[in-house]
């Protein structure tokens, strides 16, 4: 067994030859550009890349793999250089009976082991959506049907960011998931946190007491990538092993999750569209204080807070720690050149997130520099509350040392 680091929800933006995929993602996120920057920059071991299902990725998927540069492996995945494990996803938004009897919806990131899984995944989805090329279309699917054709394709199926406002299953859908997947809720064995959460507001509530939490970016650049991501324990990397480690099962597992602090989140409190303000109330409110307006964002805390059933977090024994963690790209000070000179001498931000110490980066930068990235890797920063898709970049403080 070793352990691995791997984000599970990487977008694309654009295919090989310009034709649109994700139209919100950056045009240089394409299959090629990804594999890349995991295995020479980040240090990902193991990426999610969620637009496979549209035709034009599969030509580039499929183009990928005559250059010699990666293949395909028979426990499921594309391996890249020996460095990196992809796994072939597709996000899949839902229509479901929201709240209040209004129409809601959701977004799915469903994982496939072999390129012949999810071209057929494709083709059948087709008949569900509008337009199979573009990335997150809607379909007429709820995710109760979903998941039987995700499992047709030998697929596992993985609620997405389940607590932001827009487009999830808590966010804007229903109080509880067993009310969507009913008798196929013991096969949704994991879920995804999102960035406005973290694992003791997850804790909250006793449903998700037996799921496996994951922790990913949803990077829609490639300097995005590993803003979150999970370590995890297994054998090799691969679909099965990851499969195993999000089931805990055969020793593998989920050892921890890293991610910003939930404060940074865009949608972490209820904000006030007309005023433009966050409401950071001890009460959630659905009407502005301020302005008395009623077209607000309810904030993903706000959400918890309405839905939760314990009085106090109590995780299960099982469950691994949640470590705030901040990106090199979000410290102030450390820029685009900042981050070269690193990864020129360290290799990947991995190595400098996990295996050097403050003593080897400040030899490389200076001592400021190094003592704002050992507070980063530790969480010692005071943080200021998002909301209202603002994430709060720019409010990262560093405690003075």
């Amino acid at each position: 067994m070793y352990e691995i680091f791997a984000d599970l929800h990487i977008h694309i933006g654009r295919s090989e030859n310009g034709k649109p995929i994700k139209i919100t993602a950056a045009r240089s996120l394409n299959f090629a550009n990804i594999a890349r920057e995991c295995a020479e920059r980040k240090g990902i071991n193991v990426v999610g890349i969620i637009d496979c299902a549209s035709p034009y990725v599969i030509e580039d998927i499929e183009k990928f793999l005559k250059t010699g540069e990666a293949y395909e492996i028979r426990d499921g995945g594309i391996i890249y250089k020996d460095k990196v494990c992809i796994l072939l996803g597709s996000e899949v938004e839902t229509s479901e009976k929201g709240r209040n009897g209004k129409c809601g919806s959701a977004h799915n990131v469903c994982f496939f082991p072999h390129l012949k899984d999810i071209k057929g995944f494709s083709e059948e989805l087709s008949h569900h959506l509008k337009n199979i090329t573009l990335s997150t279309q809607r379909t007429d699917l709820s995710g109760y049907e979903l998941i039987d054709i995700v499992e047709k394709y030998n697929g596992i199926l993985i609620p997405a960011h389940v607590f932001t406002p827009h487009k999830s299953y808590y966010g804007n859908c229903t109080d509880r998931l067993e009310n969507i997947f009913k008798e196929k809720f013991n096969k949704i064995f994991a879920i995804e946190l999102g960035l406005s959460s973290d694992t003791y507001f997850a804790d909250t509530i006793s449903e998700l007491e037996t799921k496996t939490f994951l922790t990913n970016s949803d990077a829609h650049s490639l300097p995005k990538i590993a803003r979150e991501y999970n370590k995890m324990q297994v054998k090799d990397i691969s679909f099965k092993e990851i499969v195993m480690a999000l089931k805990n099962e055969g020793g593998r597992k989920v050892l921890a999750n890293y991610g910003l602090d939930p404060k940074l989140g865009k949608y972490h409190r209820t904000y006030c569209d007309d005023c433009e303000k966050s409401i950071e109330t001890k009460e959630p409110v659905e009407t502005c204080p301020m302005c008395g307006g009623k077209n607000v964002t309810f904030g993903v805390f706000d959400r918890i807070e309405l839905i939760k059933d314990k009085k106090q977090t109590k995780s299960p024994k099982n469950r691994p720690p949640y470590i705030y963690q901040v990106p090199l790209g979000f410290i102030p000070g450390v820029g685009g050149k900042t981050i070269n000179k690193l990864l020129n001498t360290f290799e990947t931000e991995m190595n400098i997130l996990h295996k050097l110490s403050k003593d080897d980066i400040e030899a490389v930068v200076g001592e400021k520099v190094a003592n704002y990235i050992a507070k980063a890797r530790s969480g010692e920063m005071k943080i200021q509350s998002g909301g209202g898709r603002k994430l709060r970049q720019s409010k990262i403080n560093m405690i003075s040392s």
